[in-house]
């Protein structure tokens, strides 16, 4: 049995599919990587916030999926609609990096004074309407623009001057081991600077009625995270949102097994946080999402 991967090319995608085939191999499974180009790859001038519908990264990959051409798509899970394509499943779900955003500085735009360490009025590069929502709740003097390419080139156009800071997932950053040295770098506390749903874990989709490939997955699947998952894409279906809504959802559990749960969302013009505990994650999400249209 040789498993067909469908993958994005990025950097980081192919991290994400080497890091599949290892885990096969782990097992005794072959596989073989099949590159796909997506909408978010080929549309490199616009900011998800003006792109129309959802799956910018994922639908193409999907479509070859439904079509038989690959047996597995690897996904970062933040990127995946909750809403799966008919015949499609997600059939297991990785370990967690760290789910934190960072914020890069440029030394030259540091001041260590203010909030986030950046300097009045800073020009701070992100695409995504959650960071943007998030820090001018934080910091409504920085000016906002618009970032896209794969994270080596955001960081070079940070180096370059084209922006004072620039948001990158810490867990991007860590799979890649990119150097940065050079910048200040802030992790950002997750119940207060609160991440995509499902950031830092990764999603191995499969057709729904294949059951050698989902067998297969099974052995990989990680429960106690996929707990955690259900519960912030949950709060993304409730909301109705894909990369456009202003979302920001982050489940951990302790080790005494309750679960504590962030949200942010940016309503009506307004920033929205809860955060709710409990025992068990059953009717979390709902609670999360009653909060935070209570305000």
């Amino acid at each position: 049995m040789k498993i067909r991967i469908g993958t994005r090319g990025s950097k980081l995608a192919l991290w994400q599919a080497h890091f599949t085939q290892a885990e096969l191999t782990r097992i005794g499974v072959e596989s073989e990587l099949i590159i796909i180009k997506t909408q978010g790859d080929m549309i490199q001038h616009l900011g998800f916030d003006k792109m129309e519908g959802k799956g910018f990264f994922t639908k193409e990959i999907e479509e070859a999926l439904l079509r038989g051409d690959i047996d597995l798509a690897v996904h970062s899970m933040k990127d995946l609609p909750t809403q799966a394509p008919e015949g499609l499943a997600i059939t297991a779900v990785s370990y967690r990096d760290n789910p934190a955003d960072l914020l890069l500085i440029r030394p030259e735009a540091l001041d260590k004074s203010k909030i986030f360490k950046i300097k009045a009025g800073a020009i701070v590069g992100t695409s995504a309407a959650r960071r943007k929502a998030q820090l001018l709740d934080f910091r409504p003097d920085v000016q906002l623009k618009d970032i896209r390419g794969n994270v080596p080139t955001r960081l070079e156009k940070l180096r370059t001057g084209d922006f004072d800071a620039i948001f990158l997932a810490a867990a991007g950053v860590q799979r890649l081991g990119l150097d940065t040295q050079d910048l200040e770098v802030i992790e950002l506390n997750p119940r207060e600077f609160v991440p995509a749903p499902a950031q830092g874990v990764l999603a191995w989709q499969t057709n729904r009625d294949d059951v050698e490939v989902r067998t297969v997955l099974k052995k990989l699947h990680h429960p106690e995270i996929s707990a955690v998952t259900n519960v912030e894409r949950r709060v993304l279906q409730l909301m109705d949102g894909g990369c456009q809504l202003p979302l920001g959802v982050h489940c951990m559990r302790d080790e005494q097994a309750n679960y504590h749960a962030y949200a942010a969302c940016l309503i009506d013009g307004v920033m929205r946080r809860a955060r709710q505990s409990a025992s068990t994650n059953f009717g979390l999400a709902e609670t999360l999402v009653e909060l935070l249209h209570k305000g």
